[in-house]
């Protein structure tokens, strides 16, 4: 008979949230570009506490904290994950490359590659924007994207829930950095 049981809260090793504003992050920052569901928006904040990533961008109708809904979902993760909204997405991009950022979009293109191939280098600082649960990425900036993946999918579907998505392509990065 196994010996193994959960581990209490306490037992976690839980950081609080002044730690976690010293800790050094995952060189990653994770776009939302009009993504309309605060319980999508929770859920990215709170796998983005998990990975330690460095910032989260609100975009246009994306809704932004203080909320309930998101609240919900993100269980306080909004108060450590450093966040920024910014209206309009094309300047959220071009004011990400001025800070060197590589900009990959995730979507399904004419030309996206696997993100499971992708070769993910430990000195860039990458952003990856998660689109709208409807209508994906914006049209008007995709040319300034420097790449665009999508996670292989065999199912019937080709297609997940944006926070499902933003956790997978969290952790694919977060393993790499």
């Amino acid at each position: 008979m196994s010996s193994t049981k959960k581990l209490k809260l306490e037992e976690l090793g839980r950081i609080d949230v002044e730690t976690f504003k010293q800790k050094e992050k995952t060189p990653l920052v994770v776009v939302l570009d009009n993504v309309r569901s605060m319980h999508n928006v929770g859920a990215i904040f709170r796998t983005a506490d998990a990975f330690l990533i460095e910032k989260v961008v609100l975009c246009g109708i994306t809704p932004q904290p203080p909320h309930r809904e998101i609240h919900k979902a993100a269980l306080g993760a909004t108060e450590s994950v450093d966040w920024i909204y910014e209206k309009d997405i094309s300047e959220a991009l071009l004011n990400l490359k001025k800070e060197n950022f590589k900009v990959i979009g995730i979507e399904q293109t004419t030309t996206s590659g696997s993100i499971s191939t992708y070769s993910i280098s430990k000195n860039e600082k990458y952003a990856v924007v998660l689109g709208n649960e409807v209508e994906g990425l914006s049209e008007e900036p995709l040319t300034m994207y420097d790449a665009f993946l999508e996670i292989p999918q065999l199912g019937t579907k080709h297609s997940l829930n944006v926070s499902v998505c933003g956790g997978i392509v969290m952790w694919e990065f977060f393993k790499s950095l």
